[in-house]
């Protein structure tokens, strides 16, 4: 099983124009291959946007930002999952696969749907599938576009806890299978405590790393109890930085 990429993030300012304090100043870490990193902070911290650098969409910045080596802007396009599916309503589930990645053959489309749980739906349009198995699609064609590297923006916000954890176990599942490396946005303690190797807590503006975590209980070791402690300890350092 190959690991995904190693990421290095060295962002010395970033700054929205029109604005006095910068979003980012002096910003450094590292997310080591095959493994999964939260992001966690307050609302308007920047975590999307973080998001939206590492991925090479957002290049307005001073510093470096690199994905295996390469500056983010030239590699590999990341897997993107986003707050809601994002799904062109017009396209059956196949060739909302096929839209991001053209070269993605319908029997290839066909097997990362399988892989999250929906053979037999590869026909059906958005607004024939449920919530959660919209959310599937969308991983799906994440991991169509970068099974190696995925970057997820709240995957599991606004859903119930029954999808939720159905949804948790299914990501965590996929991303070990694969050995991605993945960056993850939540404000969900839970998510952290179940998906990720080591969480970073943002604060501030600029925002700087106020506590980067590493998880000793290996994410497919831990267990019900382990998840629980270290979801309130997630969340009990998340709570010291509301105001």
């Amino acid at each position: 099983m190959a690991l995904g990429p190693r990421v290095k993030v060295d962002v010395v300012l970033k700054r929205f124009e029109g604005t006095g304090e910068p979003l980012f100043a002096n910003l450094s870490f590292e997310v080591e291959p095959g493994s999964v990193v939260a992001l966690v902070g307050p609302s308007g911290v920047g975590k999307s946007t973080l998001i939206r650098m590492i991925a090479g969409v957002d290049r307005r910045f001073e510093g470096m930002i690199t994905v295996g080596g390469l500056p983010a802007s030239e590699a590999p396009p990341a897997g993107l999952v986003f707050q809601d599916s994002r799904l062109l309503p017009w396209l059956s589930a196949i060739d909302n696969l096929r839209a991001v990645r053209p070269e993605t053959s319908r029997d290839e489309a066909r097997h990362w749907l399988d892989r999250v749980g929906l053979s037999g739906s590869g026909d059906a349009l958005p607004d024939q599938l449920s919530g959660g198995m919209q959310r599937r699609v969308a991983l799906a064609r994440a991991l169509s576009v970068n099974r190696g590297f995925l970057l997820l923006d709240e995957p599991l916000v606004s859903l119930d806890r029954h999808l939720v954890t159905e949804l948790q176990n299914l990501f965590a599942e996929l991303i070990a299978a694969e050995g991605s490396t993945a960056l993850l946005v939540t404000h969900l303690a839970e998510d952290a405590a179940r998906l990720a190797d080591r969480t970073l807590l943002l604060e501030g503006r600029p925002a700087r790393i106020v506590a980067d975590r590493h998880f000793p209980v290996a994410r497919q070791d831990r267990t019900a109890p382990e998840i629980a402690r270290l979801t309130s300890l997630l969340s009990g350092e998340a709570k010291e930085l509301t105001p």
